[in-house]
């Protein structure tokens, strides 16, 4: 009797003690605030700082305002854009273009590249023909764009479409080729063929190199759009980032020149951090791959 109890005792306290264990963990496991400020907010910051000491440095030795104008002036005339109202209208225009185009991509490369990475005769026919669309600078496509459908945002989505689908296409091909051929015996083992493994089997376990062409794939979207509207500007179409940066140039508008510059930057930054960059992490840390310091 007293062994029993013993016994019980000795249980109730290696559960005690396990939960105790699981709860470190769990305290263990989340950030302090100044260890994620020193890790994640700080060195940006410092970073923009150092580039911005740098920029006022090349302005001062440069001394030429025709070529390099100063932070403050760039600050000033993005100040101006934001109080005329124009400036939200800049952004809106290339980005509801750019993500538009690049849902329409999404929709094209995804199962163009399940084709390619599942039936050999369609990889042996266009495969080297996407990896060769996926080198070929997206400007290419401008001028042919322009002649085929005019003047329109018909023409810009053609360009994103043909700058992006390959990269979407050949992620995804990557992804599949990756897929150990054991997940897809034991999905066949378990009656996951035909549409069913490909839903359940291969494209879960074909994500992260999928989320890799996706991020590519709007890498592609973005440039590929501002190519346009720097070459194909027109009233009709409304002024973009692209054609922003061109009426810079054209009116020997420096201070425009990097307002234009500093917007793109800043949107590509934007969408890599609000959708892509959680994208990816979620992946990771599903499959454990996500190390955390």
């Amino acid at each position: 009797m007293a062994s029993t109890e013993t016994k019980s005792a000795a249980d109730s306290g290696s559960v005690e003690a396990g939960l105790d264990a699981l709860d470190g963990v769990t305290a263990a496991g989340r950030t302090p605030f100044a260890r994620t400020f020193v890790d994640k907010i700080l060195p940006p910051v410092l970073a923009t700082v150092l580039l911005l000491v740098v920029w006022q440095i090349a302005f001062k030795v440069v001394d030429d305002p025709a070529k390099l104008v100063a932070p403050g002036d760039v600050w000033q005339t993005l100040k101006t854009a934001w109080l005329e109202g124009k400036l939200l209208g800049y952004i809106w225009t290339s980005v509801s273009r750019g993500l538009l185009g690049f849902l329409f991509a999404l929709a094209i490369g995804t199962p163009l590249g399940l084709l390619v990475a599942r039936v050999r005769f369609v990889r042996a026919a266009i495969g080297p023909i996407l990896s060769g669309l996926q080198s070929l600078p997206s400007v290419a496509w401008v001028p042919p764009a322009v002649l085929w459908l005019g003047l329109n945002n018909s023409m810009m989505y053609a360009v994103i479409l043909l700058g992006a689908v390959p990269s979407i296409a050949n992620g995804l091909v990557s992804g599949v080729d990756q897929v150990p051929p054991l997940f897809l015996r034991a999905g066949r083992t378990m009656g996951a063929t035909g549409v069913k493994g490909t839903v359940y089997i291969t494209l879960p376990a074909a994500l992260p190199g999928y989320v890799a062409g996706l991020k590519q794939g709007w890498a592609f979207s973005w440039r590929s759009l501002m190519a346009a509207e720097i070459i194909a500007s027109f009233p009709d179409l409304g002024v973009g980032l692209g054609q922003l940066l061109e009426n810079g140039r054209n009116a020997s508008d420096m201070g425009m020149v990097f307002e234009a510059i500093l917007l793109i930057l800043f949107v590509g930054i934007a969408i890599d951090l609000l959708i892509f960059s959680p994208l990816e992490r979620w992946v990771l840390r599903s499959r454990g791959l996500l190390v955390k310091g």
